[in-house]
């Protein structure tokens, strides 16, 4: 399997370069585990599930701590079949596709109960896309159902779903719908915004 994202980091602020620099130093300690190439334009980071979703949100919580406005954009894809499978990508947390959606969800909502929190308030919006075969429809239905029940959901927007909280329990949501939602063999891939510190909250 192929799994990873592409993100970039958005400072509004003149001091843009020490911001996003200082934030990069985040991903350190996952570079054994982690593919993370940076250009001009985005960070590619590629690897497990299990380890991606907290080094991004590592990584989001060092931009947010520079009391900057920032703003996290990211691609997520697992499954890709354009892309070769990588043995760093190599993965248990997938959910069994002949589990059923209540239980992948009580699955989910039990991971979530044990995520540490981090001090960040994470403010973002996602959109799931479930490719291939099968019915898409009820796994993304079922993913909504999980996240009005994850304590995270803020609401539900055209095109995508709003979330809100400490950045540990956001991350950690964002992670179980990535994981227990669409065939462990199928392509499945997330549009995430992630905002800190944005001057129209009041």
């Amino acid at each position: 399997m192929f799994a990873g994202a592409q993100v970039s980091l958005y400072p509004m602020t003149d001091g843009f370069v020490d911001v996003i620099m200082s934030s990069l130093s985040a991903l350190d300690p996952y570079r054994e585990r982690l593919r993370i190439e940076t250009d001009d334009i985005s960070t590619l980071i590629v690897g497990p599930p299990e380890v991606l979703f907290p080094a991004l949100r590592d990584l989001y919580v060092a931009a947010a701590a520079s009391r900057q406005h920032v703003v996290l954009r990211a691609t997520l894809s697992r499954g890709c079949p354009g892309e070769p499978d990588d043995p760093i990508c190599q993965t248990n947390a997938l959910a069994n596709p002949s589990e059923p959606l209540d239980s992948r969800q009580a699955g989910a909502l039990a991971a979530l109960a044990e995520t540490p929190q981090t001090g960040e308030t994470a403010r973002a919006q996602f959109s799931l896309y479930v490719m291939g075969a099968g019915d898409h429809m009820a796994e993304i239905m079922g993913c909504i159902d999980f996240l009005k029940r994850s304590g995270t959901f803020d609401r539900s927007k055209n095109f995508c779903t709003r979330l809100i909280g400490d950045s540990g329990p956001v991350f950690a949501t964002l992670q179980e719908a990535f994981c227990r939602f669409g065939p462990p063999q199928g392509h499945v891939t997330i549009d995430l915004t992630v905002s800190a510190n944005s001057p129209s909250i009041a």
